[in-house]
């Protein structure tokens, strides 16, 4: 499974990154999302524009580490 660690990424690309990988995703596939604060906002976009496609597994929930296994359960439309 990829690691995608975003805490050594300036905050306005972390989206951008963490988007590009979730995009990158066949069905089925996951990766383990690590960041420096609680990335709650981040699950309300994706469910705002993902509905019903993907998985959301916290793994660690801080308080100075979160990682999340983040998953695609079908293609985009």
């Amino acid at each position: 499974m990829t690691v995608l660690d975003v805490r050594t990424e300036a905050p306005a690309r972390r989206h951008q990154l963490i988007f590009e990988t979730y995009g990158a995703l066949e069905p089925g596939e996951s990766f383990e999302l690590v960041n420096d604060h609680d990335p709650k906002p981040l699950y309300y976009q994706l469910a705002a524009e993902q509905p019903g496609r993907f998985e959301w597994e916290p793994l660690e929930q801080g308080p100075e580490t979160w990682r999340i296994r983040i998953g695609r359960t079908e293609p985009a439309s």
